[in-house]
């Protein structure tokens, strides 16, 4: 009967612990996510993230192998959100120049309306890639991979249905989708600092606003413009 009994409950066990396991690693992901939120990923310490979660800071090194570890697991969260926000978008016409246009605007009101996700994504990005295989694990880089062509596929499938129907003239679809995600990225940070700098005379700046639809404008007949390939 004992020897029986040993190999029924230690599946139990094992699965108990995994269980608890990924319940913690969530709880301090949705730690950092609402600290980003409410103070921007610059001001998000491991701390303060702790303390949230009601932990020794410790323990967080134990779930994650560190800070940008956790950084990337909390951008796979705004980056399932945004996922949906696309997807969403790209349900509302089968017509590829309209759901581009859609497209765009759902990723720009997306990003206005969470900056630390524009901040989050952009501090991954300036990171060489080497350098975050070195310190995010294989697993954590898979799942954030996951996320990004997760947007990215919304976005590459209008690209190539609008190549395929000869509305957009592009070579290479994956290609445009991650260069409009990265630039766009860099525009909805203009968006957040709403201000434009030109020289009112020689030597002589002047500073102007910006508003969330003027960002949004642009970016929609910029993506139009790229798509729409050179004139010929």
């Amino acid at each position: 009967m004992s020897t029986d009994a040993t190999p029924s409950t230690a599946p139990g066990r094992g699965g108990t612990a995994a269980a608890r396991r990924r319940q913690r690693e969530a709880e301090i992901i949705t730690a950092t996510r609402q600290l980003f939120d409410e103070r921007g990923v610059r001001d998000a310490q491991i701390e303060d993230i702790a303390r949230a979660v009601g932990i020794n800071r410790a323990i967080i090194y134990r779930h994650f192998t560190g800070k940008e570890e956790l950084f990337s697991l909390t951008l796979v969260q705004y980056l399932d959100e945004l996922r949906v926000a696309l997807e969403g978008a790209a349900a509302t016409t089968d017509d590829p120049r309209a759901q581009l246009v859609r497209l765009v605007e759902a990723f720009v009101d997306y990003g206005l309306a969470h900056p630390a996700f524009v901040d989050c994504a952009q501090a991954i990005m300036r990171r060489p890639g080497t350098d975050l295989l070195e310190e995010v694990s294989e697993s954590a880089m898979y799942r954030l991979g996951q996320a990004i062509s997760g947007c990215l596929s919304v976005l590459t499938g209008t690209i190539t249905r609008g190549a395929e129907s000869g509305e957009f003239d592009v070579d290479d679809p994956e290609l445009l989708a991650n260069m409009l995600y990265a630039s766009g990225l860099g525009t909805l940070q203009l968006g957040r600092v709403a201000m434009l700098v030109a020289e009112e005379a020689p030597g002589v700046p002047r500073i102007s606003r910006i508003t969330g639809e003027q960002v949004r404008d642009h970016m929609v007949a910029s993506a139009l413009s790229v798509a729409a390939g050179p004139v010929r």
